[in-house]
């Protein structure tokens, strides 16, 4: 094919407006760049560039690129002034000039390659043999407890242990600590410590509880004969992890219990209920029921094959409610302290009084306007804002489930299209830090939004002396963040060493499922062009940790994982099995790491 001149030399000129483009840009960041800190500068400086850069829509231009067989650009983001003036270095060649080119006007591939290295060691620690990406895992209360797990963990490849501040408390962190730190010197490693900021979470708030009631019901078949009578196990007391089938009352009586003994209850519907005693431990007496019993704090059990007192049902916990939500409800939103209640309905199925629930964050209340978007538990039932009042606010539900969706308590709230105006840290964050800066290596932020929380949290480690010490992972799980990322890189370049988190779940939440896509690539290429490691965080086989098997669409998903630095895993019973799958993916395919050649358009704010 016959290259025409007229096209390399539109090509030239394209490149030639992007280059006068950065360099204005690059003066008007002169004081911008002298706060950075020296191992970032390069850094922050080809980021800058690399933002500039895509501000302008490079499709055509790339397409153009490849039919004469030069790179399209669609890689460059760590090197981008050397690929820039290389491919016009060549394009003058091809027509016969001998331009000058400037071999230093920018990073090469290699030392952008080298830069990310360095901060990725730095910040995520030494990557395990055969393997570039570092694993992250969450660390359960039980990791406090049982040092053979965290052993384990160390074994099969963990390489950062993360211990979530949301949940335990500072003397359950410090066993964590002991445990992952002994483990890594039995092994000879050094396992970094990152710990999680709560941050300021949305979350819907407590619903009067239901009444103290247990249901008891055998299993049929499709016929309706009993395949398997009810189990109802009689303890001495219910803890928080009994079984749902326990009842509690007292172990005195329950020693007098033999095999073989027939007992009955009136349920709470007034249904006489036969059991039959089938086994009797030290500890607790089960028993089989062959029809359905409600059973609740109080109800008398009575030995009738023998004379026995009569045994009582002790305290039961309150059956935990939920709102049911169809489209075209109204829910009603109220403040902190005011127990949420389903609709109430009369005989006829009309409505009495609507459901309404709390939202845990005052400051909500101050910022939302009517026609916002607002979504609950991870998106999966969304709303509008129909009316606002001084201290409630009332959703129409807009997405549901055909027959409904339940909303329960500690469930998550989203409000996508609202600037909550809120800062990352909260007093509790800024009372955990102090723990976090004398015992972590990293420490997750959440909730960043903008320069300023970045700020707000240096001037926190400033007081404990931890400036420089103790590195940054800033999890981006906001549109708003999404938005401001590249001033955030730029905050966050004062110090060192730093990273980005793509919290996926409540990011797909905030800026729409149909963008997520867009979104994730969008941040790996910031933050390659800022020599900045990933974190690929959220539901990375997670149905694996928690039940055992894999899904197809995980086994991919942790094969795109190769395009960051690091892999997050939340906590489940099959870890070790998880960690030993997902360190022969990352080794297997180690190879083929390199991030898929992309069109880019213009960069665009959501």
């Amino acid at each position: 094919m016959k290259i025409k001149e007229e096209e390399i030399r539109e090509l030239i000129a394209q490149i030639e407006v992007i280059l006068a483009a950065i360099g204005q840009e690059e003066s008007r960041a002169e004081g911008l760049l002298e706060q950075v800190s020296p191992i970032y500068f390069k850094s922050a400086r080809n980021l800058i560039r690399y933002t500039t850069f895509r501000t302008f829509d490079l499709r055509t231009t790339q397409k153009k690129l490849q039919h004469l067989g030069l790179t399209r650009l669609a890689k460059a983001e760590g090197h981008l002034m050397s690929s820039l003036l290389k491919t016009r270095f060549i394009l003058h060649s091809l027509l016969g000039d001998r331009p000058m080119v400037n071999n230093k006007a920018g990073l090469s591939i290699k030392n952008g390659e080298r830069l990310l290295n360095r901060h990725t060691k730095e910040l995520l620690g030494y990557r395990s043999k055969g393997r570039r990406v570092r694993i992250m895992v969450t660390q359960p209360t039980q990791a406090a407890h049982d040092y053979q797990m965290v052993h384990d963990m160390v074994r099969h490849g963990m390489n950062c242990a993360r211990i979530n501040c949301a949940h335990d408390n500072p003397e359950i962190w410090e066993k964590i600590i002991l445990n992952v730190k002994q483990a890594s010197k039995a092994f000879g490693k050094k396992v970094k410590i990152a710990m999680d900021l709560a941050g300021p979470k949305i979350r819907t708030g407590d619903i009067t509880p239901g009444p103290k009631i247990r249901k008891f019901r055998p299993e049929r078949d499709e016929t309706g004969n009993i395949v398997s009578p009810a189990l109802l196990v009689f303890v001495p007391e219910i803890k928080e992890d009994s079984e749902p089938n326990t009842l509690p009352i007292a172990l005195e009586w329950l020693q007098k219990l033999a095999p073989g003994d027939k007992l009955a209850i009136t349920d709470t519907r007034n249904k006489l209920r036969k059991l039959k005693v089938v086994y009797i431990g030290e500890q607790e007496v089960q028993a089989h029921g062959y029809k359905t019993s409600y059973i609740a704090t109080g109800t008398v059990i009575r030995c009738v094959n023998r004379e026995l007192e009569n045994g009582t049902v002790g305290e039961l916990p309150p059956i935990e409610r939920s709102i049911l939500l169809r489209t075209d409800d109204l829910l009603t939103i109220t403040k902190a302290g005011t127990p949420g209640n389903p609709a109430r309905l009369d005989e006829d199925g009309n409505l009495v009084k609507g459901a309404s629930i709390s939202c845990q964050l005052p400051a909500v209340f101050e910022r939302i306007q009517e026609g916002e978007k607002i979504l609950f538990d991870d998106g999966k039932i969304e709303g509008r804002i129909e009316a606002l009042y001084p201290d409630r606010f009332e959703v129409r539900i807009t997405r549901a489930k055909e027959k409904g969706s339940k909303l329960k308590a500690e469930k998550g709230m989203n409000f996508p299209s609202t600037d909550l105006g809120i800062s990352g840290l909260t007093a509790k964050d800024k009372i955990d830090l102090e723990f976090v800066a004398k015992h972590a290596d990293v420490v997750n932020f959440s909730f960043v939004n903008s320069k300023d929380d970045v700020e707000e949290l240096v001037t926190e480690l400033e007081k404990w002396d931890a400036v420089n010490k103790l590195s940054i992972i800033l999890k981006i799980e906001t549109r708003f963040a999404f938005d401001n990322l590249v001033e955030i890189l730029l905050a966050a370049m004062k110090v060192k060493y730093i990273g980005i988190m793509i919290a996926r779940g409540d990011l797909a939440v905030e800026t729409g499922w149909e963008h997520i896509g867009k979104v994730q690539q969008e941040i790996l290429a910031i933050c390659g062009a800022a020599h900045v490691p990933v974190v690929w965080a959220t539901q990375v086989l997670e149905s694996f940790a928690k039940k055992g098997q894999p899904s197809r669409a995980e086994i991919t998903d942790a094969t795109t994982s190769l395009k960051a630095e690091c892999v997050m895993l939340n906590k489940g019973p099959y870890m070790n099995e998880v960690l030993q799958l997902l360190n022969k993916i990352l080794s297997s395919m180690e190879e083929f790491h390199e991030k898929n050649e992309a069109m880019l358009p213009k960069m665009e704010k959501l």
